[in-house]
C-alpha cells in the first residue's frame, strides 16, 4: 500500500525550468563533465551535455548546479539534433560516503590532521 501512495506522489511532482550552467562528476572514476542544466525537480534534472561526453547512462553522479547538490543516477542520455545528448537523471539519496566525500571536498583546509 506504501508503494503506490508514494507512486501517485512522484507522478504530481512536475520538474520545472532551471536554466544554468552545471557539473557533474562520474562517482566511480571522478570525471568532471561541464553541463546545462535545463530544468529540475525534487527526484532529478534535465541536463544538456556536450556531444564529446560519453554515455553515462547507468552511472551515479553528483551534479552541482548553482546552489542546488543532488546525488543522482543517469537514466538515459538521448542524442539531439546537434549532436549534444539530452540527459535524464534520477535523485538518490545521500549516503553517508557520499556526504563524506562532500564535506572533505568542499572542506580540504578545515581538517584537523
Amino acid at each position: 500500500m506504501g508503494d503506490m501512495v508514494d507512486m501517485e506522489e512522484r507522478r504530481q511532482i512536475n520538474r520545472v525550468e532551471y536554466p544554468t550552467k552545471s557539473v557533474i562528476v562520474v562517482c566511480d572514476t571522478m570525471d568532471k563533465y561541464f553541463v546545462e542544466t535545463e530544468n529540475v525537480s525534487p527526484l532529478g534534472m534535465g541536463l544538456k551535455l556536450d556531444k564529446s561526453a560519453p554515455d553515462l547512462t547507468g552511472k551515479d553522479i553528483i551534479i552541482v548546479a548553482e546552489t542546488l547538490i543532488m546525488y543522482a543516477t543517469v537514466v538515459r542520455q538521448e542524442t539531439v539534433e546537434d549532436g549534444s545528448y539530452k540527459v535524464g537523471i534520477h535523485a538518490k539519496r545521500f549516503t553517508a560516503d557520499v556526504l563524506q566525500y562532500l564535506f572533505d571536498s568542499i572542506t580540504p583546509g578545515l581538517k584537523e590532521d
